[in-house]
């Protein structure tokens, strides 16, 4: 084989790599932005449930609690409108992954994800310390009636 030749094929060659080394690149960057694209809805579809069980057992203490079931207390109102708060919140944050997820950056999806996982984070403790609550509220509850059938 010329020099010439082999000077050629050589070139073909290193543009074919070059070419499927960049594809490759390509590819692996869409499966990032796949990914973090999933666990940005996949961390809105968490808070929202945290959101709306932390609602649930807020109206069940309360519910207990209360004198009058039908009149919420200044603490429950409080309460409902925290909730009511990180839902309208997470609301703007789906709105912003429907109007800008297709033009995003990989950081801006990124700190998208850390944002909702650190709202989650936050809320864990208060979740737990509510369960928490709620089940020596409910063992008061059985412990009276229980008072009450004795006496």
């Amino acid at each position: 084989m010329n020099p010439t030749a082999l000077s050629l094929s050589v070139l073909l060659l290193l543009i074919i790599l070059i070419g499927l080394a960049y594809t490759g690149r390509q590819i692996l960057r869409e499966r990032r932005r796949t990914r973090t694209l999933e666990a940005l809805l996949d961390n809105a579809d968490r808070l929202e449930s945290d959101l709306k069980e932390c609602r649930q057992r807020l109206n069940q203490a309360h519910a207990v609690m209360s004198l009058s079931p039908t009149t919420p207390s200044a603490n429950e109102n409080e309460a409902r409108q925290a909730v009511d708060s990180g839902l309208r919140s997470l609301l703007q944050h789906r709105l912003w992954i429907r109007d800008h997820a297709e033009t995003a950056t990989q950081k801006q999806l990124d700190e998208a994800v850390d944002a909702l996982k650190q709202a989650r984070r936050q809320m864990e403790p208060q979740l737990a310390a509510l369960g928490r609550a709620q089940r020596d509220l409910d063992q008061a509850v059985r412990d009276r009636i229980e008072r009450d059938k004795l006496q």
